[in-house]
């Protein structure tokens, strides 16, 4: 009898233990244009290159979210857009045995890491197959943009917490 409680008290153990597994990789959307060639390979000059993240959840089903992490590069030489490069990486994550903040945390730390390497190496690829020489980005900290996010959330909260005692007084 204390067997079969020991081993009911073991499988509950190993149900609750975090469970953080890729299902699925892929490409939802890729762009690439050069909206000033062939003039630009003309141009003499440095070029300036800025890039930007975005990332959506949706949930699919309990413990199962599709995350799309867009990288959106675009570079400039002056006034002129050399090329913009937009890739949108997604997979499907199976997130099971965290509580709220933990999934939230794994949602905008984990699943972006893993996706990003596949994003970069798409940008690389195109850039280079556009003609330009390849551009390689540099990893990324998600977990210190989470943490950065975080902290703008609550000084916002504690801000208009602020605000709404001053307007009561």
């Amino acid at each position: 009898m204390a067997e079969e409680q020991n081993q009911g008290a073991a499988a509950e153990e190993q149900q609750q233990e975090a469970q953080f597994q890729l299902q699925k990789l892929y490409v939802k959307d890729v762009s690439f244009e050069l909206p000033n060639a062939p003039q630009i390979f003309q141009e003499d000059g440095q070029v300036e290159i800025k890039m930007n993240l975005a990332q959506r959840v949706e949930n699919l089903a309990e413990n199962v979210h599709e995350v799309v992490l867009t990288v959106t590069v675009t570079a400039t030489m002056g006034e002129k857009t050399a090329y913009l490069v937009e890739v949108q990486q997604a997979g499907i994550f199976s997130i099971m045995g965290l509580n709220e903040q933990g999934q939230h945390a794994a949602l905008n730390t984990l699943c972006p890491h893993t996706l990003f390497p596949y994003a970069r190496r798409s940008i690389t690829d195109m850039v280079a197959d556009g003609g330009f020489p390849p551009l390689v980005l540099q990893p990324i900290n998600f977990d210190q943009i989470y943490a950065q996010r975080l902290q703008e959330a609550q000084s916002q909260a504690s801000e208009a917490e602020n605000l709404e005692v001053q307007g009561n007084a």
